[in-house]
């Protein structure tokens, strides 16, 4: 069941690169950084996802990252996904994260699964909500 939102974030891709054409099924990196909010604390996330593109046309995606505090406190990230385009080149993704961390603040993580939508605008721009999974 979708559980109460824990974070929000708006961001950018930094860099894209293509990885591999072989087989028709093109797999590229995508990196971005956002600012925005995870369990009440402002924080800046940055991550690099993987993803390919499958015959019928959605992504599949893997990838990695890390949220920081300004403090320093950090959250480090894994998540996979599936993502489809809109009708103007933008990309929505749905899928989920997992979480490592010894700050305090973000104890709760490690011991939930997060169910994340992330959408990217043709230009970059993105913007992401997290929902606790229960």
């Amino acid at each position: 069941m979708l559980g109460d939102l824990i974070g929000e974030e708006q961001g950018e891709t930094t860099g894209i690169r293509v990885l591999s054409t072989d087989g028709g099924h093109p797999v590229m990196e995508a990196s971005f950084r956002a600012t925005g909010t995870l369990l009440g604390a402002q924080v800046k996330d940055m991550g690099t996802y993987e993803s390919v593109l499958r015959a019928d046309g959605t992504l599949w995606g893997e990838g990695q990252g890390v949220t920081m505090t300004q403090d320093g406190e950090t959250v480090t990230w894994h998540g996979s996904g599936v993502g489809r385009f809109d009708e103007k080149g933008a990309i929505d993704w749905r899928g989920a994260l997992f979480f490592e961390t010894a700050a305090d603040r973000f104890a709760a993580l490690p011991g939930i699964a997060a169910v994340f939508e992330f959408h990217v605008e043709d230009d970059g721009t993105s913007t992401a909500k997290l929902y606790e999974w229960k």
